[in-house]
């Protein structure tokens, strides 16, 4: 499980520029895989000794109803509950302000480790300038300008210094983990109570508590499974909706330990960025997920409902085409007895292995079938392919040319090998690597 570390501050301090800085460029938009959201506050840094997940929480903005330092305090506590490290960031062209000042207090009484940086000193003017930070009463004041790169370096050793080391799952392999992860107040809580048959957490529908994730050992058909909940991230009274996307840390964290993912979404509210961004990174983390559509029993029904929820569900995450979707109503209990079902099956195919001959014969047929691309002039040729591990499902392909195939040409032989073998509710990794006999 990697570290996380958050950036906070106000608006417009420079936060996104660091995160940028830090992560090595500017967050990619564009993705190989159909319909994955990348504008995303999240990424895995992974350049250097210590890998780590870093999260910007750049983009709340006053609400008409919710004070500035009201929400640079929510802001602040839900980055101390999630985060390993908080990197505190603060403006030195503008200097000290109010803001600053409540943010701090309420980071010192905490017990996680806080690096306060002054960005935007670009030379000695603005270095003697943010001498007035110390007025905080911070030991260590670290300067940076994040646009330019100065003092980069200097804070990154900070980072790695505090991080904590190792990243080994504290459970035994056996125990197949279950994160429950979707937005505040979609009925997570609700579900996780039904799953386990007795009140294991609060659900309430008002929205305004904060919790840890609560972790649940439990036994279904004579199989160890561990429940995640992170329902404990809800908004307070009417925080700003740029506010509520910081919950995304809690998921972050979950889905790092988990190895199966409940996606629970709204069937009132439908699909939203928020769910496709968490489910994005699921994805990308190799997760097995199923999406399970919540509050059903508050839709009215006619015969095309369910096609139409299916058609919408669909078209928002098309990177996940291989996640079974479940329609259920945690309230009145309606169908959640299938979602074990489906997990078992799901996290079966998750760590399912696939005999090297058997994969060939495919491979073959699906060569014969359509032919690889053309590469320097040459037809690419594809020689075996074998699975090197599960958790998710991961194979090599040797070719002669790993560099010639093309995505669409990757992704053919991904549908191939789920029509033949099935593998739903994982994603499959495919790896081409050059066949060095061929030379």
């Amino acid at each position: 499980m990697m570290p996380l570390v958050a950036i906070v501050g106000r608006p417009n301090v420079g936060k996104s520029t660091l995160f940028n800085r830090i992560f090595g460029h500017r967050r990619a938009i564009v993705e190989d895989v159909p319909g994955v959201t990348r504008d995303r506050n999240y990424a895995e840094v992974t350049r250097y000794e210590k890998p780590f997940t870093l999260v910007d929480t750049g983009g709340f903005e006053p609400d008409s109803k919710e004070s500035l330092l009201q929400q640079m305090r929510q802001q602040s506590q839900l980055a101390i509950e999630e985060a390993d490290l908080i990197i505190f960031l603060m403006d030195g062209r503008e200097g000290l302000t109010p803001s600053d000042m409540e943010v701090a207090e309420l980071l010192r009484r905490q017990p996680k480790p806080v690096l306060y940086v002054v960005n935007k000193v670009d030379g000695e003017k603005q270095e003697e300038a943010s001498l007035e930070f110390y007025s905080l009463g911070v030991e260590e004041l670290l300067t940076v300008s994040a646009e330019h790169g100065r003092g980069i370096s200097t804070l990154m050793e900070a980072v790695l210094e505090l991080l904590p080391s190792g990243s080994g799952r504290a459970e035994v392999d056996e125990v197949t983990r279950i994160a429950v992860i979707g937005r505040p107040n979609v009925g997570k809580s609700s579900l996780v109570n039904r799953l386990l048959g007795f009140e294991r957490v609060v659900a309430n529908p008002q929205s305004g508590t904060t919790r840890d994730s609560i972790d649940t050992l439990f036994v279904y058909n004579r199989k160890p499974y561990l429940l995640i909940d992170t329902a404990g991230i809800r908004r307070k009274g009417r925080v700003s909706q740029k506010l509520e996307k910081f919950s995304v840390v809690h998921a972050l964290k979950a889905i790092d330990r988990a190895d199966v993912v409940l996606m629970v979404i709204d069937a009132v509210e439908g699909v939203t960025e928020q769910d496709l961004n968490v489910a994005g990174y699921a994805h990308e983390k190799g997760r097995a997920v199923i999406l399970v559509v919540n509050k059903w029993d508050a839709i009215e029904k006619d015969n095309q409902t369910l096609g139409r929820y299916v058609e919408e569900v669909r078209m928002g995450f098309k990177f996940m085409s291989y996640a079974p979707i479940q329609f259920v109503s945690a309230l009145t209990g309606q169908r959640v007895a299938r979602i074990m079902d489906e997990v078992c099956k799901v996290s079966e195919q998750f760590s399912r292995r696939v005999s090297t001959s058997e994969l060939n014969k495919v491979l073959e047929a699906a060569v014969a079938a359509h032919q690889p691309p053309i590469f320097r002039g040459k037809r690419l040729k594809i020689f075996y392919m074998t699975q090197v591990s599960t958790k998710p499902p991961s194979f090599i392909v040797f070719v002669s040319k790993s560099q010639g195939i093309h995505f669409s040409y990757e992704r053919y032989l991904l549908n191939k090998i789920r029509e033949h073998f099935g593998f739903e509710g994982t994603p499959i990794r495919l790896f081409f690597r050059d066949n060095k006999s061929s030379d």
